[in-house]
């Protein structure tokens, strides 16, 4: 959500910026608007993909904001410079002058940085009291180790504190023995906290002369939610210009979290989740009150139905539904599922469930920012701490948003998962559009599901 309203403003920005230097450069009326208005579009959509592409719009928690200013007045000029050089070999129009492009980079480079500066501060007061933060545990082990907890611990407005610090230990002291019962002990206690959420990053600074401890501690930790990175001490090898590498309070990080999607790229998946969720709920609001009437008449209860599921990163949320069913109590920790002739299904729900006009309300979820039109789909909580204990790779379907549909529906993969083996070709399903996203991918999902993933011989 930052990186789109990041995008938003710069656009803003942009123009702004153009209209103030027109006020000083140009006599009004303006002549050419409609001219200016083009040329003025075109270099903000060219300098916001600039933007993306040199990283300016990624996270830069815990990095010095001079990196961030120097690369976008950087990235900025050149697409200005190359506005312009364009411009001169081209037939130029008499609307367009030196002086305007001129002050416009000017005012507009101000206020891109300015802008930054501002935000940066207000979220660096917001981190020391506590507000947008994540929770990091360290695990390793030496000097290196107790360097970065004291730097975590020093540094109250990177927006990164010290969840739990778990140090190995080896019986004899020895770089290459096996650890300590204690430090098994600890690292047990460490998955419980990231599986509930409670730590959200896991840094590795173990000494890289010992490779068994890093390879079990990734082991242990490379099929949670959980953004994992590994701070070596290079100093062991005598460097010490690390600008290359990508640094965290400091220190060289090198990310061993299997991402499959690139952060720009779920951006711009972002931005149109938006929108198509907004366009789809105003359109489709005379179905929905069709629809909630229906539902009132044929049974008592609520319209929609709620039931937790894990989102990004196994973040909880509630998913909505239309109410398919007669209202009745569930064993706790207990999930029956919709099965063909189910009696608790009402006539209209029945219709609902065939047509998938139940999952309609899910795109609420989109707009909250909870769901995606595509993506894996999310599960009952249940069936999570069942499957996952089953099937290999069933936690990275959290490293996406759960989607409404997806490769995997359409795919033959939908409805009730009474047998192991359709719920490991589903999970086989969103692992492969996990690694292969494309809009043209997300397209073709929608479309077959429009066509003829309303109505299938699963859905009941």
């Amino acid at each position: 959500m930052k990186q789109i309203l990041a995008w938003g403003c710069d656009i803003a920005l942009i123009a702004f910026g153009a209209i103030a230097a027109l006020r000083f450069t140009t006599e009004w009326p303006i002549p050419q608007p409609m001219v200016l208005m083009l040329f003025v579009a075109l270099i903000a959509g060219f300098a916001t993909t600039v933007f993306r592409t040199v990283g300016v719009y990624r996270s830069w928690r815990a990095r010095p904001i001079i990196s961030l200013a120097v690369r976008l007045i950087a990235a900025w000029s050149s697409v200005q410079l190359a506005g312009w050089i364009f411009l001169s070999v081209s037939d130029r129009p008499v609307a367009i002058t030196g002086t305007w492009v001129l002050l416009w980079t000017a005012l507009t480079g101000f206020a891109l940085v300015a802008v930054r500066v501002l935000v940066y501060s207000a979220l660096r007061r917001l981190r020391f009291i506590g507000l947008d933060v994540r929770a990091v545990a360290v695990v390793g082990s030496g000097v290196h180790f107790r360097e970065i907890i004291e730097k975590l611990n020093c540094s109250k407005t990177s927006g990164l504190y010290v969840a739990r610090s778990v140090e190995l230990h080896v019986p004899d002291e020895n770089e290459s023995g096996p650890i300590r019962e204690e430090s098994a002990s600890a690292l047990e206690g460490l998955v419980r906290l990231v599986e509930s959420g409670e730590v959200q990053e896991i840094w590795l600074a173990v000494p890289l002369e010992s490779l068994s401890r890093m390879n079990l501690t990734f082991e242990i930790f490379k099929d949670s939610v959980a953004t994992i990175r590994l701070l070596p001490d290079v100093r062991a090898f005598g460097l010490t210009d690390t600008r290359e590498a990508l640094d965290v309070l400091g220190f060289p990080s090198i990310s061993m979290t299997n991402v499959t999607t690139s952060a720009d790229a779920l951006t711009d998946k972002e931005i149109f989740d938006r929108l198509f969720a907004a366009g789809v709920l105003v359109m489709l609001a005379p179905l929905f009150f069709c629809i909630a009437i229906a539902i009132k008449l044929s049974s008592p209860g609520p319209i929609f139905f709620k039931q937790m599921r894990k989102g990004l990163n196994g973040r909880p949320f509630s998913i909505y539904k239309f109410r398919s069913m007669h209202v009745h109590r569930q064993a706790a920790g207990v999930l029956k599922q919709a099965m063909r002739n189910d009696p608790r299904v009402t006539s209209v729900g029945r219709f609902l469930r065939r047509t998938s006009l139940d999952e309609l309300p899910q795109f609420i979820n989109v707009l909250r920012g909870e769901m995606s039109v595509v993506g894996p789909r999310p599960h009952a909580l249940e069936h999570d701490a069942f499957y996952r204990q089953l099937i290999d790779g069933y936690i990275s379907r959290y490293r996406v948003k759960p989607g409404i549909t997806g490769w995997a529906q359409i795919n033959g993969f939908r409805g009730e998962t009474d047998q192991l083996e359709k719920m490991v070709g589903r999970v086989e399903h969103d692992l492969y559009y996990m690694q292969n996203w494309s809009f043209g991918l997300d397209l073709q999902i929608v479309m077959s599901t429009i066509v003829k993933g309303f109505i299938g011989a699963q859905a009941y």
